[in-house]
């Protein structure tokens, strides 16, 4: 008697602008939250690998690629560099518009990199949140999108509803090339759950803070010790650039950091499955943006940001 099952596995790779729904894609398609997601733009810094699976035996690694957009300062250029290397390496690249804001000039601009530097792996279209359009409006901007682009395949999904997202992983699991599984089954995420755990400390943050300052800081696990009970205690640092930073960061009487590390720590506790002591502290570095140190424990080559 033969085994007739083929084993499928790859990666596909997230692209578009910030706050196309990249990291909410990866969450519904994975089944469980490995890429932090908030209303602010550039959210994801570094390129964040989820491991879904279609039935045992086709494994699609997602990479959620940091937003693509015109950049400014060496971590912009550095989150561009990471973005256009995951689609690089993958082997489907699937683009991202929103709906309701359709063929803007940030589309436009991946549009023509794509044209110019053409990856090797098809590029897919995903039309997202179509809950905001009309269904015209969806038929024309599909048609405009397709003009501008040869896309090998084209969809319609709200990855906050759930809608069409079945069916985009189930021809991603199709698209991937036969092969060994690259991951256990059971593994969700390709990240060290130190990076992990700093992540979920920069999501809270992120949420809770307003304007500006979320991009200014970054969130270091500094160190990481399993008790014998069976629980953790994780030392994590907030790096901010400017002393004024550190007392929004703070809040009164520390109010801030107490309501961000009990939110992390919860999550980090239902992510671990077991007890986790977490300790915040907030260190001014004026110059963190320009330190490779910081850029390594982002995931980030320090490079790219020349």
């Amino acid at each position: 008697m033969t085994n007739d099952i083929t084993t499928r596995a790859g990666f596909a790779a997230l692209i578009g602008e910030p706050n196309a729904g990249k990291s909410t894609l990866t969450n519904a398609l994975v089944g469980a939250k490995v890429s932090i997601v908030t209303h602010k733009v550039q959210t994801t810094r570094a390129r964040i690998r989820g491991v879904a699976m279609d039935g045992p035996d086709r494994q699609i690694v997602l990479v959620d690629t940091p937003g693509l957009f015109r950049p400014r300062r060496r971590l912009d250029r550095a989150m561009v560099a990471a973005a256009w290397s995951g689609a690089a390496d993958a082997d489907v690249v699937v683009l991202l518009v929103e709906a309701h804001r359709g063929l803007t000039d940030g589309v436009q601009a991946i549009l023509d990199h794509l044209a110019d530097a053409p990856p090797k792996a098809p590029v897919w279209l995903a039309i997202n949140k179509i809950d905001r359009l009309k269904a015209e409006g969806l038929l024309d901007l599909t048609a405009r999108l397709n003009a501008a682009h040869p896309f090998a395949r084209t969809f319609m999904i709200s990855a906050e509803k759930g809608h069409g997202v079945a069916d985009l992983k189930t021809a991603l699991a199709d698209a991937m090339p036969e092969g060994p599984l690259l991951y256990p089954e059971d593994q969700i995420a390709d990240l060290p759950v130190r990076m992990m755990a700093a992540e979920i400390t920069r999501e809270k943050l992120t949420l809770r803070l307003h304007q500006e300052l979320p991009y200014q800081l970054t969130v270091e696990t500094e160190a990481w010790e399993e008790r014998d009970d069976g629980s953790v205690r994780v030392d994590q640092v907030i790096y901010v650039a400017r002393d004024g930073h550190k007392g929004i960061v703070l809040g009164h009487k520390g109010e801030t950091t107490k309501a961000v590390g009990r939110a992390a720590r919860l999550e980090m506790e239902a992510f671990l499955g077991h007890r986790v002591h977490l300790f915040l502290q907030v260190r001014v570095r004026p110059n963190w943006l320009e330190e490779a140190e910081r850029f390594d424990a982002m995931g980030l080559d320090f490079r790219d940001g020349r």
